[in-house]
């Protein structure tokens, strides 16, 4: 259209010559001219990904963010954790989809990825901020921060404004006149739309202690201060948790047995997967719901220092003869809990046809006792299970309702009180859920030192004690071989590791297991 009305036009003056030339020569200035244009719109700036506030992406930028910003930050997370810390900066849930949607507030980090704002790495996945990422979160931080202030003085000024009897006005003199009158009343009414200039000292002192008190929450919600956080007496209920494999597989209908008992006898109980054990308890913070959310924010949670390795005869019996045994007492040794608990389900007659004779079994069960340290609970059968672990909940119900419960991580832990001054204090020190079950995780990736550890409790004779001894001394298979060179005979290679103390009593390793580790490492035939 535009193409033939030029045409039109330039016809009526221009000669022939000339327009049978235009003729020609515009349609290719019409297409560089969209050639132009389409090289311009590429050339644009793309406009930068900001996630729109409240939402899942918001949510997560800001709470790793956040992290990075405390002391002693690991500069990643994990999921749990990530979800259960941006759970109050969303709207929707990390967990659960809305009504006729199969996506979670969640499914906005493969966005966040893909905008190249996060990376996710490691197995477990390990979730941290790119360059690009932090500079957006800090700049989202910095106006979330903005606005909070902006609305504690615009929520102070409206308090200002309300409060007619508590505000002194130093510029008017008192007069009785209409007019006046009136002038005070249209100033009063415009002092909402301004800052106050004369307040009482109630007003003030009060103003003060709330933008105080909006600071320490801040605080609180991002940097967790040094000590981290904590949980006041009143604020978490204890609650049991039973790991998935007590209820679910094998003998179904022993195993809903106990799950049965657990209702009948009032106890809260919650079933998740345990990386070791089977049953331990956890406060868990009361949350309130949140209007217009399907379910209430998830609760932050720590670990208390009991946990219940539970043993049925017949399953004692397999796992000594496969080697779980000795692995899973060190692994309940590792995890940081100080009160391991064995609970040993005695099988009747049944534990008369077992592969092992019946006095190997119970040899074991004391050797956990008396040379592992471990309490060992016997009972006879599942109700009396259930039994203990209500009256154990019951017990440690009543053991922390006076206690604040503050969260250290696994990485402090020397800094922890003996319970006899947590107790006389009021206060523990405990792990975070999230933290104490991915320490435990059986098959993470290991470190040298880890893998060495292993290696050295599958020689016949080195329990977990006695192989920690060796790895304070030598923590890689490399230390050890260098101190084997440096050694100037055979008898000495031999006895290298025989005077390492080891266990509570600090007894010596001994001639003869210094002597088999040496032949396993340095022997290249067949050992004697």
């Amino acid at each position: 259209m535009l193409q033939s009305t030029w045409l039109s036009i330039q016809a009526t003056w221009l000669p022939l010559n000339s327009r049978k030339n235009l003729k020609r020569n515009l349609p290719e200035t019409w297409k560089r001219t969209r050639v132009e244009e389409r090289k311009e719109k590429g050339t644009r700036k793309k406009r930068e990904y900001v996630p729109q506030k409240r939402s899942g992406g918001y949510a997560v930028l800001l709470t790793l963010y956040r992290h990075t910003q405390m002391p002693g930050s690991k500069g990643f997370m994990f999921r749990n954790e990530l979800q259960s810390e941006a759970q109050p900066l969303c709207d929707k849930s990390f967990t659960v989809p809305d009504l006729g949607s199969k996506y979670t507030a969640w499914s906005s980090v493969s966005t966040l990825i893909q905008k190249e704002l996060m990376v996710k790495t490691h197995n477990p996945a390990r979730y941290s901020l790119t360059d690009q990422g932090l500079a957006l979160a800090e700049r989202l931080d910095s106006e979330e921060t903005g606005m909070t202030k902006e609305r504690v003085e615009q929520k102070s000024e409206e308090e200002n404004s309300q409060d007619g009897p508590d505000v002194v006005d130093l510029t008017l003199e008192k007069e009785e006149d209409d007019e006046e009158q009136e002038e005070k009343e249209s100033w009063s009414s415009k002092s909402s739309e301004r800052p106050a200039t004369a307040l009482s000292v109630n007003q003030a002192r009060g103003l003060l202690s709330e933008s105080d008190a909006k600071g320490k929450s801040q605080t609180s919600e991002t940097g967790r201060t040094a000590k981290g956080w904590h949980l006041p007496p009143g604020s978490y209920d204890i609650v049991l948790c039973v790991d998935f494999i007590e209820t679910t597989g094998g003998s179904s209908g022993r195993k809903q047995e106990l799950a049965k008992e657990l209702q009948r006898n009032g106890v809260t109980f919650d079933i998740r997967k345990l990386n070791v054990g089977d049953f331990l308890w956890v406060a868990r913070e009361k949350v309130t719901p949140v209007p217009g959310q399907l379910r209430p924010p998830v609760g932050k949670e720590l670990v208390l220092d009991y946990i219940i390795e539970r043993k049925r005869m017949d399953d004692l019996c397999g796992s000594i003869i496969d080697g779980r045994f000795r692995e899973q007492k060190f692994r309940l040794k590792r995890c940081g809990l100080r009160k391991p608990i064995y609970l040993v389900e005695e099988c009747g007659s049944a534990a008369a046809h077992l592969s092992l004779p019946e006095s190997t079994l119970q040899q074991a069960i004391v050797n956990t006792q008396v040379v592992d340290g471990f309490f060992v609970k016997r009972v006879q059968d599942v109700k009396e299970s259930a039994a203990y672990l209500t009256i154990m909940t019951r017990y440690l119900q009543k053991l922390y309702q006076n206690c604040t419960l503050f969260c250290h991580s696994r990485e402090l832990e020397g800094d922890r009180e003996d319970e006899t001054e947590q107790t006389a204090n009021l206060s523990c020190s405990l792990m975070a859920f999230t933290e104490f079950n991915y320490g435990a995780v059986k098959n993470k990736c290991q470190t040298v030192r880890e893998v060495f550890a292993r290696q050295l409790m599958q020689i016949s004779g080195v329990s977990g004690d006695k192989a920690a001894a060796v790895l304070e001394h030598y923590s890689t298979v490399s230390s050890l071989l260098q101190a084997y060179d440096q050694c100037s005979n055979e008898t000495e290679k031999e006895k290298l590791l025989s005077s390492i103390k080891y266990g509570k009593l600090k007894r010596n390793l001994g001639p003869a297991l210094s002597r088999t580790i040496y032949q396993l490492y340095c022997t290249h035939g067949p050992l004697s």
